[in-house]
């Protein structure tokens, strides 16, 4: 007698995004590279705004690197432990750089109000030169984790290019601040613009953070319309009834849904679970479900199931 297979994988529960991985590498070297050069220009300027910046670029280099382990841990196939994979490693992840954003706009913050307070003098040249080089770098990163997020969908992606869009609006704003203090001599330019920086990576963070809790607190994705979905699958011949329905994200592009249907007894119940994968399928785009077919008298549902058959048997 052969021994017992487990089928842990009977729907692909992997991402393999070679698009996403190559973007990433990339966008991590370049950010590595500069990250050290921003750091060092801004010490040398004595830019508050520059080292916001430089702040904001190491955030990147780590929240890159948590990027790039999710995307090989979502490649792992399921196991006994990990059923669903380690897709969700994804979202664990985002939650993480969206909230690394909002610490790091929140110390902007306060050390821009420091400088409000004590203003100190800038090289306002060398912050020019080292911020105009950074709005070469991150645009041309915002455009490669831009271009990769179209081609594959990925919430993880989507985090990482946030922490590049406010690296490109704080180097306008360097270069802004730069400019500013060289025609007015005003040195409070330079928090001012580190608060509007902070300002705009705290938005970015708080974005990311409500998507990826969203997701961990397996709420129905907005994209979807509970209600409607239950009309539809009570539209299904055969179908009575629709409770005790969930529908949720594993991962971005991953959905899973479960319901319970009490279905007419003279109706084959193995045809009513494939019309209602099918039309999830084809209308919602929905593929992994868990359809239980139920009859009112003998899965009541305790005071649900009774209700219901009142209901029925009396032609309300």
């Amino acid at each position: 007698m052969s021994p017992i297979q487990y089928d842990y994988h009977h729907l692909p529960h992997v991402k393999t995004q070679t698009q996403s991985k190559k973007a990433l590498w990339i966008t991590l070297a370049l950010t590595l590279f500069f990250t050290i050069v921003e750091i060092v220009g801004g010490l040398l300027s004595n830019s508050l705004a520059l080292l916001s910046d430089s702040a904001h670029m190491a955030s990147d280099v780590l929240a890159l690197g948590l990027s790039m382990v999710a995307l090989y841990l979502a490649t792992r196939p399921p196991n006994r432990r990990f059923t669903f994979g380690y897709l969700r490693f994804e979202i664990i992840t985002s939650f993480l750089n969206g909230l690394t954003l909002a610490i790091i706009a929140i110390g902007i913050l306060w050390e821009g109000i420091q400088r409000f307070i004590s203003p100190e003098p800038i090289n306002f040249r060398l912050m020019l030169m080292i911020s105009s080089i950074g709005f070469v770098v991150n645009l041309i990163l915002t455009i490669v984790l831009s271009r990769s997020t179209k081609e594959e969908e990925n919430l993880n992606i989507k985090s990482a290019l946030w922490h590049f869009i406010g690296d490109l609006l704080s180097s306008i704003g360097v270069i802004i601040s730069a400019v500013l203090i060289y025609l007015t001599g005003f040195y409070f330019f330079d928090p001012l613009i580190s608060i509007i920086i902070a300002g705009i990576i705290f938005t970015g963070g708080a974005k990311i953070i409500r998507e990826s809790y969203l997701i961990l607190m397996e709420a129905v994705p907005e994209q979807f319309d509970l209600d409607q979905i239950r009309k539809d699958i009570h539209q299904i011949e055969g179908v009575e009834d629709v409770h005790d329905m969930h529908l949720w994200a594993v991962s971005t592009d991953h959905y899973s849904l479960t319901a319970h249907v009490f279905i007419n007894e003279h109706i084959q119940p193995f045809c009513v679970i494939l019309a209602i994968n099918e039309m999830l399928n084809e209308k919602y785009g929905i593929k992994h479900t868990t359809i239980q077919v139920e009859h009112a008298m003998i899965h009541d549902h305790g005071s649900y199931g009774k209700a219901f058959l009142h209901k029925k048997n009396h032609g309300q």
